[in-house]
């Protein structure tokens, strides 16, 4: 049973690793202009990547 729930804990967070990762690696490509274009601050993006996968 403790074994099943650690198994399960690590698989959650491999999972939102896996996620955060994958939405780093998307804002991390837009380049300076697609940025200006969006109106968008890449540091604020990341914290919201953040926030949205790990809560």
């Amino acid at each position: 049973m403790l074994f099943d729930s650690l198994l399960t804990r690590a698989r959650q967070s491999a999972a939102k690793r896996k996620q955060y990762k994958r939405l780093v690696a998307e804002i991390d490509s837009f380049s300076g202009r697609d940025l200006a274009d969006m109106r968008a601050d890449r540091g604020e993006m990341l914290y919201q990547a953040y926030k949205h996968v790990y809560g």
